[in-house]
């Protein structure tokens, strides 16, 4: 263990033609010329392994700003239009929806299999189909002129294609698979045009890559393939050449189109670490040479140190740290288009982005076009109806941080993955705040009459004092309504409205506090400002520093018994964080920057890292998570109820282990 855990992470600042007296010259011929102003891990660049690529800081202050970007389930698996975009798999297996179908639209899938799609081939009515769509400078219905615009149109900061799903076929000129674009189906390369459109339109680019699932489970039900052609389609290459091919593919995507996100759908964890661990260096070592910040996502196989967690439809039910994504769609049917395919209301998606954007997240919203290059009026609804929204109220979302709680109200959004998106109500509210720590949004998911209760604001919970103003963001950008009649007690900040009735019509209203610094900290009703022990929920024993110890020693949990060993203050830091100090010896709580469940808890002296900064999130009846910036885990009892037991570290979850009570002493 080194003497300090915060100097783990130590990066070097190449300043242009100081390169050479630093030892980086020859770094030119991997990574192009030196970069002015960006940080490296050091003179070598990034390296494979995880001591390396975990210094990579995971999400770019651009990707934190941007909020809402959108990608599209667009290929092969859209002739059909049948089932979801699973048919290739699902075709193959007995007696399913989707081999029923083909059986009786196409034939047996052994005669008329999946890459038909792709090569072209007559269904049994004698018509000829065959993913190919052609743009509208050549008579077809594609133009990605148009969708970027749609796009840019929806408030989108970023935007991109899934490039490769499970199928194999990939969406771009390919040099290492001959099931590509450019050499079959359209005879377009699809992800250059989505590409030159996005940045034309000063959007980022994200491609998803979903080819690890291609050849560890996704094509089980097919057959043997007699060539190798069709073996490298269905992932029957074998593990080394499948794990080979993985990584190649990547490495033309960031050679060729140079992402600004790399998103990775599930079963990384299934690839060859050696894989991964090459791609991660070589993408970070390559944005190095572009002089640019990068994201990569992941499901499985990366972790939080220098990757961005993505939850599949859904999010955590409260603000987590480190920052986080979640990938969601505009239908729950199908994520690709299907005949008759449904769509969530245009109040669910915005209220779920508005939602996620409260707990420290970003949300990429897909969209369904049909094979043809269509994309359906009911999906540019959804999509223009965010864009208004954005453009009348996005300082209240873009650039935006999450404040100390998300927010409050009966509808409950969130907690795990596949969550389906809820609208609120107006009762509910959201909260985000200005990167300064100046400017507090309460965002109310609908309108809320004549007052304005925002109970989380009551007299017991923070001091309004530097408050210099209240209004509501007008229908406009940029416009303003002042909202002086305000009274705060017990029960929460009553706002005054000037109308009873809505002034004009949006899916969600925002009112704006501004403070005369920073925002005050807010407590927790009885919250203490001084000294207090603060106990776990499960074994109700008391957070216990174990005296005048040596720096790094694990926190340990003891019977209350009033010791200066278990009395602590926490400090507000501004922007909902704090630390936590103990009164015997003056070190502050710290993660120690192990972000693995079960790490232990320890104690040093406060240096100002993110590995002694913590947030309060409030889970209701007096109990608090205890969650860790620098980790994103939670003070964890462990359930042990034995006195000297040593506290850890835990994924935030709805376990009792991992709740607190702060009482004052």
């Amino acid at each position: 263990m080194p003497a300090s855990p915060h100097s783990r992470r130590v990066f070097l600042t190449v300043l242009g033609a100081t390169g050479a007296s630093l030892g980086l010259a020859g770094r030119a011929d991997a990574l192009g010329d030196a970069p002015t102003g960006v940080s490296i891990p050091g003179p070598a660049g990034y390296s494979p392994d995880w001591a390396s690529v975990d210094q990579h800081p995971p999400a770019a202050e651009w990707f934190q700003d941007a909020k809402f970007g959108i990608y599209f389930h667009w290929g092969a698996f859209s002739v059909p239009a049948y089932d979801n975009e699973w048919y290739p798999r699902n075709m193959y297996i007995g007696g399913s929806r989707a081999n029923t179908h083909h059986t009786s639209v196409y034939g047996e899938p052994n005669a008329w299999p999946y890459h038909n799609f792709i090569d072209g081939a007559r269904d049994k009515a004698g018509n000829f189909v065959r993913f190919a769509p052609r743009l509208k400078s050549a008579g077809g219905n594609f133009d990605p002129d148009e969708w970027a615009q749609l796009f840019a149109d929806a408030g989108a900061k970023f935007a991109g294609p899934v490039a490769e799903h499970h199928d194999g076929f990939s969406m771009w000129n390919s040099g290492v698979s001959e099931w590509n674009s450019v050499a079959r189906g359209p005879r377009l390369d699809l992800l250059r045009l989505h590409a030159d459109a996005i940045r034309a339109r000063g959007m980022k680019l994200m491609v998803a890559m979903h080819h690890a699932y291609n050849f560890t489970g996704f094509y089980d039900h097919v057959p043997p393939q007699s060539t190798t052609a069709l073996k490298k389609l269905y992932g029957q290459l074998g593990a080394a050449a499948e794990n080979q091919l993985w990584y190649d593919k990547l490495k033309e995507i960031i050679d060729g189109y140079q992402p600004d996100i790399l998103w990775q759908d599930f079963n990384l964890s299934r690839v060859d670490e050696e894989q991964r661990l090459k791609f991660l260096s070589y993408y970070y070592n390559r944005a190095v040479a572009w002089d640019k910040e990068v994201v990569a996502t992941y499901k499985d196989g990366f972790d939080n140190r220098g990757e961005v967690y993505d939850f599949e439809r859904g999010g955590p039910a409260d603000i987590q740290s480190p920052y986080w994504l979640t990938d969601d769609s505009v239908s729950s049917s199908s994520w690709c288009y299907t005949a008759g395919i449904g769509y969530y209301s245009l109040p669910a998606m915005l209220h779920s982005l508005i939602d996620r954007v409260s707990k420290n997240g970003t949300m990429v919203l897909n969209i369904a076009p049909t094979a043809d290059g269509t994309i359906p009026g009911g999906q540019r609804g959804i999509l223009l109806g965010i864009g208004d929204y954005l453009k009348r109220f996005g300082e209240s979302v873009y650039a935006t941080r999450a404040w100390t709680v998300h927010g409050e109200g009966p509808t409950k959004m969130g907690g795990g993955s596949f969550v389906t998106p809820r609208p609120g109500t107006s009762a509910d509210i959201r909260f985000t705040r200005d990167k300064a720590d100046t400017v507090l949004y309460a965002t109310v998911l609908g309108w809320p009459g004549s007052t304005l209760t925002i109970g989380t604001l009551a007299s017991g919970r923070i001091n309004l004092g530097t408050l210099t103003s209240v209004q509501l963001l007008g229908p406009n950008a940029g416009t303003y309504t002042s909202l002086p009649g305000r009274t705060q007690d017990g029960s929460g900040l009553h706002i005054a409205m000037p109308w009873s009735s809505a002034p004009f019509s949006a899916p969600a209203y925002v009112v704006k506090l501004t403070f005369s610094g920073r925002i005050p900290a807010l407590g927790g009703g009885s919250l203490p400002t001084t000294w207090a022990r603060i106990s776990n929920v499960t074994s109700g024993l008391t957070l216990d520093s174990g005296g005048n110890v040596a720096t790094g020693s694990v926190l340990k949990s003891w019977n209350f018994d009033g010791s200066t060993n278990l009395q602590w203050q926490l400090v507000g830091l501004g922007g909902g964080w704090y630390r936590i100090v103990n009164r015997t010896n003056g070190m502050a709580a710290d993660s120690w920057g192990d972000s693995a469940n079960g790490a232990d808890a320890r104690q040093a002296p406060w240096n100002g890292g993110v590995n002694q900064q913590w947030r309060l999130v409030d889970t209701g009846a007096g109990r608090y998570q205890i969650v860790n910036r620098g980790t994103g885990t939670a003070l964890d009892g462990r359930g042990d109820v034995a006195s000297g037991a040593t506290v850890g570290l835990w994924a935030p979850d709805s376990s009792t282990n991992l709740q607190w009570t702060i009482t004052a002493v």
